[in-house]
């Protein structure tokens, strides 16, 4: 089957629209719904040419505390060649639409729909749009958590396309992970992964957890437990998750769900 990736567009709706929309900030999560990702909401980024991008989520008291996301909107033509500006930022770019052309730590990559690309802190690396139509690509950005003992993680240049999907244990394939990294490496503080619900598929119980969640749906629709609220959710919202927000997901169909996850693992609980 082949994948599908949503992106936004942007324009900007007219006059005759209604105010009502399905946008919620909570203490416990948020949904920023496709609708308002606009023209007059973007945000610009130094060293960055031809490029705007919709901010997802950011470090912000009440709100998304472990990372960055962004969707990045490059132009043909555009791109950066001094990209990340902190020393310590980690990322992972995951292509929806386009072509980037990547250079890391002096290594070209393209990367088309389904590319994902992991960056440990400290990497040497531009991104270009040289082809005729706009890219646009998420991008994903954490301040990596050092180890004494565990080297940082080495740079992954992958495609969902080329990954088959991890079923999770009694669904009959019905709710699976494409995973990028291997769980059991430690080196890695952050996962990025795709989750895929067939039509009729349950996360049957209210997940509780300690893991911040950033969740972009690519394809498809859901009703999504948050906290207390059950909301309806399409391709292109984003959803962010406080660390022990209960959740559950109710895939109804016609298509399948499938949504981006961000989540903080495999580190210490920081005490003070």
């Amino acid at each position: 089957m082949t994948n599908s990736y949503y992106a936004p567009k942007g324009g900007h709706p007219g006059q005759d629209q209604l105010l009502t929309d399905r946008a919620v900030f909570t203490e416990a999560y948020a949904v920023i719904p496709r609708g308002t990702m606009r023209d007059i909401v973007t945000s610009f980024l130094p060293f960055w040419d031809d490029t705007r991008a919709w901010v997802l989520a950011r470090p912000l008291s009440g709100f998304a505390e472990t990372f960055s996301q962004y969707i990045m909107e490059v132009q043909p033509g555009g791109g950066s060649d001094r990209p990340e500006t902190d020393p310590d930022a980690e990322a992972v770019l995951f292509v929806v639409e386009g072509t980037a052309a990547l250079k890391v730590n002096g290594t070209s990559h393209e990367l088309t729909p389904g590319g994902y690309a992991y960056l440990p802190p400290a990497a040497e690396w531009t991104l270009h749009n040289k082809g005729d139509v706009p890219l646009r690509f998420h991008w994903i950005r954490k301040a990596y958590q050092a180890v004494e003992g565990l080297d940082a993680p080495d740079v992954l240049i992958l495609n969902e396309n080329d990954i088959a999907p991890s079923p999770m244990p009694g669904t009959d394939g019905k709710w699976a992970t494409t995973r990028f990294v291997d769980p059991a490496d430690m080196r890695h503080d952050m996962h990025v992964t795709i989750v895929t619900f067939e039509p009729g598929a349950v996360i049957p119980f209210l997940e509780t957890h300690v893991m911040e969640h950033g969740l972009y749906v690519l394809e498809g629709k859901a009703a999504y437990r948050l906290n207390s609220d059950w909301v309806e959710v399409e391709a292109g919202d984003f959803m962010w998750l406080r660390a022990f927000c209960p959740q559950a997901c109710y895939a109804g169909g016609p298509g399948r769900f499938r949504y981006l996850l961000y989540k903080d693992v495999n580190r210490h609980m920081p005490l003070r």
